[in-house]
């Protein structure tokens, strides 16, 4: 995408008519907690929170007591899902989120984290690490995270791998759900969906980047995206604002980075919240959230479209910055 890219170009573009087909799948939220909009996840049944509160941020800058209140504080103002990872800050995330789900406000949640094992042993113990530090007994969506080399979805469901931990955890209450994530390439992305189906397995949800500068790059949003909508399975945004990259790039503000993110038929958009304040922006970005007219697309895609030449502020596709199972091989074991 060149820097000729303009508003008028887009709404003329096939690359608008895509996003605006997809925008057009938002469905019209029904159910609002605390002004909160929920969505259906999936075919799951489950509703849960548009915005959803990642767990690597509050394992990293905030006080344990401060990561404490943020989650209870999301959780009392509306939002119900709850990202984490067993790899996170060295297992810190999922320990500071357990204990602010005492006192009831497990009941409140939607739990999701992850688990990098691509053996049925590593899996298993990950799975039942991460139920320790959570301090519950299941979690409502447990995910293979980072499936991004292109022999990692044989890996994860060849025989002895962490699939069939995972299909064993859920047989045993341990897991509700199961799907995956990546932030490499959406085309690993389709093959995970495509080896999952030639084994007769349909994930419950997918992760994956969606922000305004993926729209013009490698985009999971053109590709997976509609293959997503098209077998119902959950779409969960993350990196709205690109762990911050994008703001770097001064063209657009956090808050249109996480309407855009909404407006995609996703079931919840995954931001990172290490204050108080940071939370309560994405409590106003959920409560003011109106799905974006194509003008308004147009305006943000064409404000970006000069500086995501090459994946210029998406280095979690470009480089191994944010690639944690590269500098860690071990944790696949």
């Amino acid at each position: 995408m060149d820097s000729t890219f303009t508003r008028r170009g887009f709404l003329k573009s096939s690359l608008a008519a895509g996003i605006m087909a997809q925008m057009r799948l938002r469905a019209a939220e029904t159910e609002a907690h605390n002004g909160i909009p929920y969505r259906l996840l999936g075919s799951t049944g489950e509703r849960v929170s548009a915005i959803g509160v990642g767990g690597f941020h509050i394992g990293l800058k905030p006080t344990e007591d401060e990561a404490i209140r943020i989650v209870r504080t999301a959780l009392d103002s509306g939002i119900n899902f709850l990202d984490n990872c067993w790899d996170y800050n060295g297992g810190n995330s999922e320990v500071r989120m357990g204990k602010a789900l005492r006192d009831g406000y497990r009941d409140k949640a939607f739990l999701m984290s992850k688990i990098d094992g691509h053996t049925k042993a590593g899996a298993a113990r990950q799975i039942d690490e991460s139920l320790q530090r959570l301090q519950t007994d299941h979690l409502d969506l447990m995910q293979f995270h980072e499936v991004i080399r292109p022999g990692d979805p044989e890996t994860i469901f060849g025989a002895g791998g962490s699939f069939e931990a995972m299909i064993e955890a859920q047989k045993a209450g341990k897991v509700r759900h199961i799907g995956f994530t990546g932030h490499k390439s959406p085309d690993i992305h389709l093959h995970m969906l495509e080896v999952a189906r030639a084994r007769d397995f349909h994930f419950d949800t997918v992760q994956m980047p969606l922000n305004v500068m993926d729209a013009h790059f490698n985009s999971f949003g053109q590709k997976v995206v509609p293959v997503a909508v098209q077998e119902k399975i959950g779409i969960l945004g993350m990196k709205p604002l690109g762990s911050g990259w994008i703001l770097k790039s001064q063209t657009v503000e956090p808050i249109d980075c996480l309407h855009y993110a909404m407006s995609l038929p996703t079931s919840v958009v995954i931001t990172g919240c290490d204050s108080l304040d940071i939370l309560e922006q994405a409590l106003k970005a959920a409560r003011t959230f109106r799905p974006l007219e194509p003008s308004q697309v147009a305006d943000l895609l064409a404000k970006t479209a000069p500086v995501a030449m090459a994946g210029k502020f998406e280095g979690y596709k470009t480089t191994q910055t944010f690639d944690g199972t590269v500098q860690h091989p071990e944790w696949l074991l």
